[in-house]
């Protein structure tokens, strides 16, 4: 048996890690060895750097709850959910892009009829979503499950306020030609949670720590790929420096007014497989 050096311990790790029976599991554990060697090769981090690191990671798990997903938010802001979320879904020509689901998403949602209020009393400046979930081949799609979730007026989720019940979240259905709308609050840029172990990696940098306002989508229909996208509200301030990296330009979508109504509104369109955002109208 080879003794462990410096030069020779990497080596020796992966080929421990190389025994496991399960090929994927083998081919992931041996490669997280293997970068996590080189980083540290290339960093040489002092003990007490090292221990900050642990401590760091220790307090991103004691972070999360059932509603907050503190190491969500770390691989977010650093640009890794987006990479996964990439590779996982190359979609053909057509197809509305995915993007991150953030840490916030809560499931079972409520199911709320075509048309309602999924604010409850919330805050911020009301109107509509509209959209239509179509298929790639152009084709609407009825009972599509289109699940939504965004901030309120003041830039906060469910999971930010302290009430027991579903709030600014629920399940809208396509209806027989794909259209849906959705009675809700104009969103707003915010800023991610400060207020723990991400918060205090980021207050030492210079990143911005904003998201562009936008709504949350999980549109899924039996037949077709789920669909987990945003949309996002065309010229707001942090539109390219979005903390998440979640923001594709096909996802940007600008309000529009209606005169009679004072309405801002904005459409997309979202198929399952191809879905097509919606309109957001916003009323003042």
């Amino acid at each position: 048996m080879p003794y462990v050096t410096e030069a020779t311990l990497t080596d020796i790790a992966m080929d421990r890690w190389s025994n496991i029976p399960d090929a994927r599991l083998r081919q992931v554990m041996v490669a997280a060895v293997k970068h996590l060697h080189a980083f540290v090769r290339e960093v040489e981090p002092t003990k007490e750097e090292w221990f900050t690191a642990v401590d760091w990671l220790t307090r991103v798990g004691q972070k999360s709850d059932e509603k907050r997903q503190e190491m969500i938010l770390t691989s977010d802001v650093l640009g890794v959910s987006m990479l996964v979320d990439a590779i996982n879904n190359r979609r053909p020509s057509g197809a509305t892009p995915s993007t991150v689901e953030g840490p916030f998403h809560i499931p079972n949602a409520p199911e709320i009829a075509n048309g309602q209020n999924v604010t409850d009393g919330a805050p911020g400046v009301p109107g509509l979503v509209t959209g239509t979930i179509k298929g790639l081949d152009g084709k609407p799609i009825a009972g599509a499950a289109i699940d939504i979730w965004q901030t309120d007026g003041d830039g906060l989720y469910e999971a930010q306020r302290e009430i027991d019940h579903a709030y600014m979240r629920g399940v809208y259905r396509s209806q027989a030609d794909g259209s849906y709308i959705v009675r809700t609050v104009a969103p707003i840029g915010y800023t991610i949670p400060m207020d723990g172990p991400i918060g205090e990696l980021m207050s030492k940098t210079t990143i911005s720590h904003f998201r562009p306002a936008h709504i949350h989508f999980a549109v899924t229909a039996p037949g077709y790929h789920s669909l987990v996208t945003h949309l996002f509200v065309a010229g707001d301030e942090y539109i390219e420096t979005d903390v998440v990296y979640g923001v594709k330009k096909e996802l940007i979508a600008a309000p529009e007014y209606s005169l009679a109504t004072k309405l801002p509104s904005m459409r997309t369109s979202s198929p399952a497989a191809a879905a097509s955002p919606g309109r957001i109208d916003t009323r003042s």
